[in-house]
């Protein structure tokens, strides 16, 4: 078993408060992603769960059991670094077997553990090298071995890969993927490329200045942002989001106004806005189109990146960007018109709250 659950858990080093009572319940055998800007209390939540640092405020609790107390060895938790922490003067057996001599474990039982992780990780060839002698992704499936002879009810993972060059994070990534499903052991992965949480995740925690702004599953996050900083932080690119106020209110949705570009109708509710009120008008680059008779926003084309199965224009009045599929002969300062579906369109109000969408429940 290897469930979690965190209610109203706070941290604060002195007087600044670094997490602002967060609470959300992590199932066992879940993958399970938290993701944000820099600085905003990823890393510092998951030590907390380890053990690393204490609560300020607020219960952790493990499989049902209050661990705020309980140190960090007897929580049952492994935990895979940035760094790869890895002993140079020891070999790659010597690494991933070094945790459990310290707790006495039998040598037998110690080679069977390492060598069942070294076969799981493609890691027998390199058991008698050190750690100088591996390239960076071998050092990383030494560090998560490392994790895995353990057996814990939870790996914790703070940002493994951001030290791999793309490719390797990308193969990487699979990896770990894979691993989980092997092991159905609870996974909890810090990192802050939202990339890596929509490709990754059953479960995405999403944190801002040590608050918890949406938990959910990746697409649900994408289809449904609960605010303005979700719906820009996840997907890439970004949704394009514009600034603009209410114009007209009826029951097939409301019409809002972008200074420059006319009105556009949408399908949010009118629950709870007013005509006049600053609201902020979003949609996805890949949701845009160059064809329609309405919702219609023309400008300059300020660059053009061709990727060959797509391609990505951007306007340079509205700094809107655009995503076609193929290849484009769209070029640089040529104008462009493009059509933004009323039922693509999402809308945030003055708090920069999601309105909901006439017939979506979600």
């Amino acid at each position: 078993m290897g469930s979690l659950s965190l209610r109203d858990v706070a941290k604060s080093f002195g007087d600044v408060k670094i997490i602002h009572e967060v609470s959300f319940d992590i199932p066992d055998g879940g993958f399970t992603v938290f993701v944000g800007p820099s600085g905003c209390g990823k890393s510092t939540l998951l030590r907390m769960i380890c053990g690393l640092e204490t609560v300020s405020g607020g219960v952790i609790e493990i499989d049902g059991t209050r661990v705020n107390d309980v140190p960090a060895a007897r929580r049952g938790l492994a935990m895979v670094f940035q760094s790869y922490a890895l002993y140079p003067h020891m070999t790659v057996f010597e690494n991933m077997a070094f945790g459990l001599e310290n707790i006495a474990t039998p040598a037998d039982e110690i080679a069977r553990r390492v060598g069942e992780a070294a076969r799981m990780l493609k890691l027998e060839p390199y058991l008698q090298r050190k750690p100088t002698a591996l390239s960076g992704g071998q050092r990383q499936r030494v560090a998560i071995g490392r994790a895995i002879v353990r057996e814990p009810r939870i790996f914790l993972f703070d940002e493994p890969l951001s030290n791999l060059d793309a490719e390797l994070r990308v193969g990487m990534r699979a990896e770990l993927i894979d691993l989980h499903r092997r092991l159905r052991t609870t996974m909890i992965y810090v990192t802050h490329d939202q990339v890596e949480a929509m490709t990754m995740a059953d479960t995405i925690v999403v944190l801002r200045a040590g608050r918890v702004e949406q938990v959910g599953a990746p697409l649900d996050l994408y289809n449904h942002p609960a605010n303005v900083f979700v719906a820009g932080f996840i997907g890439s690119p970004r949704m394009n989001l514009l600034s603009g106020k209410v114009h007209r209110l009826d029951d097939a949705g409301v019409s809002v106004e972008l200074p420059g570009h006319g009105v556009f109708t949408t399908t949010a509710r009118r629950t709870r806005l007013q005509v006049g009120e600053p609201v902020t008008l979003g949609v996805r680059p890949e949701h845009i189109r160059l064809d329609g008779d309405h919702n219609m926003l023309a400008g300059g084309v300020a660059g053009v990146e061709q990727l060959g199965g797509l391609s990505y224009i951007r306007l340079a009045e509205s700094e809107v960007t655009v995503q076609l599929p193929g290849q484009t002969k769209l070029g640089f300062a040529d104008t462009a018109r493009v059509h933004l579906p009323a039922d693509m369109i999402h809308l945030f109000d003055a708090d920069g709250l999601a309105v909901p969408r006439v017939g979506v429940t979600a």
